[in-house]
């Protein structure tokens, strides 16, 4: 079992995320509901990694810790080095900006702003130019593979590009990570391949993904499949990634 492997005496210098006796316990009055029950986890650098399993099983809680969105009840995560739990707030969030990117199902992106406009807003705080925005965001809508839609706002665009320009976005600040939660949840199996394939580039380029998915069909894109179950990792499966 994944979760009991003791990772304390291993070598970490290749693993740009451990988790070490990771618990979240949410409580209600006095009844508490714990969502992942003493996690130990490594993610190597440059790995695109799986985490699937049902509903309910601790999925999106363990990204969420992994993105510094939330605290563990116990344990630490660590990433690239530094042990988040002893932040303060505000080196959380320039963690966030700096090291991670994050992809969610609804897109998330700024209605009345345009494709551009969209991916140059994480910029806005790094110190570059309003020039240097622009250039930097124009370069990632071509590396997604959307040369011709930058002027578009949202509502201009499928579900699939809209999703594309939500990676570009994560992509603003050049993280480390991708932290992905059901990417292709909200789209057709077109769309959903047209995505895993801007994934599966990226990773080639080096950015490490974690991928929270439902839809099976993309974990042969991974190095790794973690299977959660009562938020424990159930099984672990290595595997030969497919190529597009």
């Amino acid at each position: 079992m994944v979760q009991r492997q003791s990772i304390e005496e291993e070598d970490l210098s290749e693993c740009v995320i451990v988790a070490i006796d990771l618990w979240k316990i949410y409580r209600l009055g006095k009844v508490e509901y714990p969502a992942l029950r003493g996690i130990n986890m490594r993610i190597r650098r440059g790995e695109f990694v799986a985490v699937v399993g049902p509903s309910g099983s601790g999925k999106s809680t363990l990204l969420n810790l992994f993105g510094a969105l939330d605290r563990p009840t116990r344990g630490k995560v660590i990433i690239d080095g530094v042990e988040i739990s002893a932040l303060r707030s505000d080196q959380l969030a320039e963690l966030r900006n700096k090291k991670l990117g994050f992809v969610f199902q609804t897109f998330n992106l700024i209605p009345y702003m345009s494709a551009v406009d969209n991916v140059e807003v994480p910029m806005i705080a790094s110190g570059l130019s309003p020039k240097e925005r622009r250039a930097r965001a124009m370069e990632l809508l071509a590396l997604v593979g959307l040369n011709g839609f930058e002027k578009n706002r949202p509502n201009e665009l499928s579900g699939g590009q809209q999703q594309r320009v939500a990676i570009a976005r994560a992509l603003a600040n050049d993280p480390q990570i991708i932290l992905a939660d059901e990417p292709t949840g909200n789209l057709d199996s077109k769309s959903a391949a047209e995505v895993i394939d801007v994934l599966h580039n990226l990773n080639k380029k080096g950015v490490t993904i974690i991928m929270v998915t439902h839809n099976l069909g993309l974990i042969k894109h991974c190095h790794r499949v973690l299977w959660m179950k009562d938020g424990l990792v159930e099984k672990e499966v290595k595997q030969i990634v497919a190529e597009l």
